[in-house]
């Protein structure tokens, strides 16, 4: 049995018995014996077509299988000469399964044959029947991170900080206004010292941001109410910020230091490349994205060193660490899923599939994709995808951790706002029934007394005792 590391290719070829339905009938006046040849990756594309003892199995298996079923058609098997994928070579000829089907000596191509525009030209695609991309494969280890000097800033969001801030300074203020507001907090404004002032206010905050009990402590019911939304407030803000930064920590490591591929360009301890000759290879080398063409320009300067020949060298150069591999993103999912050091970066480029290879205007070609399209629908595709794609790692890859975004704690921030209302509210009520009170006893309206109270509480300080005037009665 082939090992992993020996570079074969197997060419599978259909004889097709045509059956039953008016497009067989068709076909079978013009071509009654109408050859079918299918391309298969062996040993080295684990998990498209391995060999196990006399048999091969698979995902490119399988699905010929399906299609076989669907179609009416039976195959065998037979070697392919260069034992490459297919591509133009210096003399101009095309290599591989593509080459074969041109000289036709294979009628179909089944395989992780990537569908590119030259490929296109001389050959037919059918339907995808495998949607991939462009990713990067990691070692989970590979690059170090250092923790920033305000790590401890991150379960929050910019947004969120602010807005703590602004609720902090807005609800001392308001503990110092309902308290020059409300009588029974500050029954005397010219004798008696407020001791809620501003700077005050703003300890007492803080206190309960840590969860201590400070002084001055509040008397009324009013400022009683506006504490009292400040302490349920820091209790939920507090409790957030543990729970989001515990998650932070506990996800520390699975943090990819790379993500996208601007981030591979910019780092400097990892070297990156991708298999040569390869569609991926030549995406790069054709695109006009100024990133695309950086990474392009690093690989070919370097050609020796970061392309490899097969997926087995390049898994095992990822594996050794300081190289990361560029590649087909289902590719690089089963090497994530058969070794667990290893990751795939989230970002993906250049949307593409894989799909079944015919001679330019075969009369397969349309019949191959409805079929495809129809194991799509009927969900076989993506049980097989589930299948062979199994992941042998006992711990799946957790979620990406972001900052808690300001939308979890808007409510938080509305139900503060709500509390100050109603402490404000309260000590507008209690300075009024002060002022009915004293209208009552007097010869003034409650309206009059209760403007000349509100104007005395605004206008006085609360850091300085004014001096004692002697009163009425000793005047007299």
């Amino acid at each position: 049995m082939a090992t992993g590391l020996h570079f074969m290719f197997c060419v599978v070829t259909i004889m097709v018995l045509l059956r039953g339905s008016s497009h067989a009938g068709e076909s079978s006046a013009s071509s009654p014996n109408f050859a079918v040849s299918c391309v298969f990756v062996c040993t080295q594309e684990d998990p498209y077509v391995m060999v196990r003892s006399t048999e091969l199995e698979g995902y490119c298996i399988d699905l010929l299988k399906a299609l076989a079923s669907a179609l009416h058609f039976s195959y065998k098997v037979k070697v392919v000469g260069d034992g490459q994928y297919g591509a133009i070579s210096a003399k101009g000829n095309w290599t591989g399964m593509i080459g074969e089907i041109i000289r036709q000596e294979a009628d179909i191509a089944v395989a992780p044959l990537t569908v590119t525009s030259a490929r296109e030209e001389v050959v037919s695609f059918t339907t995808p029947f495998l949607q991939t991309g462009i990713g990067i494969l990691l070692r989970k280890d590979s690059v170090s991170q250092e923790m920033p000097l305000f790590h401890f800033l991150a379960p929050f969001s910019k947004e969120t900080w602010t807005g703590l801030l602004l609720a902090y300074v807005l609800t001392c203020l308001c503990l110092c206004l309902v308290a020059r507001l409300s009588p029974c907090e500050w029954n005397e404004p010219k004798k008696e010292e407020n001791h809620f002032t501003f700077l005050n206010s703003l300890w007492f905050g803080a206190g309960a941001l840590a969860f201590q009990g400070v002084t001055p402590r509040p008397k009324a019911l009013s400022v009683r109410v506006v504490a009292a939304i400040w302490w349920l407030f820091t209790l939920a803000l507090v409790a957030a910020y543990v729970a989001n930064f515990t998650a932070l920590l506990s996800s520390g490591s699975e943090q990819l230091p790379i993500q996208t591929f601007e981030d591979l360009l910019k780092q400097r301890e990892l070297e990156f490349g991708t298999l040569d000759g390869s569609s991926t290879y030549y995406f790069f080398k054709n695109s006009k994205n100024p990133v695309h063409q950086l990474i392009y320009e690093y690989m070919d300067k370097r050609r020796d060193y970061v392309l490899v020949k097969t997926y087995q060298e390049a898994i095992q150069r990822v594996l050794e660490g300081k190289f990361a591999f560029i590649g087909e993103a289902v590719s690089l999912d089963l090497a994530a899923a058969r070794h667990c050091s290893l990751i795939r970066a989230p970002e993906l480029i250049g949307a593409r599939g894989f799909g079944i290879a015919t001679p330019k205007g075969s009369p397969w070609t349309p019949r191959l994709s409805v079929a495809v399209l129809r194991l799509r629908e009927a969900g076989l595709l993506e049980q097989l995808r589930s299948r062979w794609w199994q992941s042998h790692c006992r711990q799946q890859p957790r979620e990406r951790w972001a900052p808690l975004p300001p939308r979890a704690l808007a409510g938080l921030f509305v139900a503060l706002a709500a509390g100050l209302a109603l402490g404000v509210a309260a000590a507008l009520l209690e300075l009024s029934r002060r002022s009915r009170r004293g209208a009552t006893h007097g010869q003034r309206s409650c309206c009059s007394i209760f403007m000349d109270e509100l104007c005395t509480r605004l206008q006085i300080t609360g850091t300085t005792r004014p001096s004692p005037e002697p009163s009425a009665k000793a005047s007299a």
